[in-house]
């Protein structure tokens, strides 16, 4: 496996001109330009080179980079996973194991999340048929929700929530 390195350096101008600005890898990859800054800030992508103007010029291997970068994305790993991976692969270490064992997790949390997701479906169903067979139900605002004795699943979904925001931009 090569080694992948972290560069900054200042190319020329005529160099620069054969190279890819900003905002053309952002439209070629379909990520924002704000997104961009944001992965070379977390360490996603390395730094990119720097006419002597100080405009960000990259090679076409970006490109490679954000569409790895977008398919483990699609795939659920977080930004914070897909840079550990990344820091793998430049160490020249392959990071196919721990990649396995973070989707063996995740597979786990899925199967949690339906049993959970079928529980509750179960008593919502229950519920609608109890609320079917009372009709109207007197109440400050709706008897039927404020008599309703189903458990309240949003406070996992809110943590879910959270674990996302924490993940930082999606740019799929």
């Amino acid at each position: 496996m090569r080694e992948m390195k972290r560069v900054k350096t200042v190319v020329g101008e005529d160099e620069g001109r054969r190279m890819l600005k900003i905002g053309e890898v952002s439209k070629r990859s379909g990520i924002g330009i704000e997104a961009l800054r944001f992965y070379e800030k977390s360490g996603l992508l390395d730094r990119p080179s720097r006419t002597y103007g100080g405009y960000r010029v990259y090679g076409e291997d970006v490109l490679e980079r954000l569409a790895f970068i977008k398919q483990a994305q699609a795939l659920g790993f977080s930004l914070e996973e897909i840079r550990k991976i990344i820091d793998d692969a430049r160490k020249g270490e392959s990071p196919c194991e721990e990649v396995r064992e973070i989707v063996r997790r995740r597979m786990a949390e899925l199967d949690e999340r339906l049993r959970e997701l079928q529980r509750h479906r179960r008593e919502l169903k229950a519920t609608l048929k109890e609320w079917d067979e009372v009709g109207r139900a007197p109440g400050h605002i709706c008897g039927l929700i404020e008599g309703s004795h189903v458990e309240h699943v949003g406070h996992r979904h809110g943590a879910d929530e959270l674990k996302r925001k924490k993940r930082g931009p999606r740019s799929v």
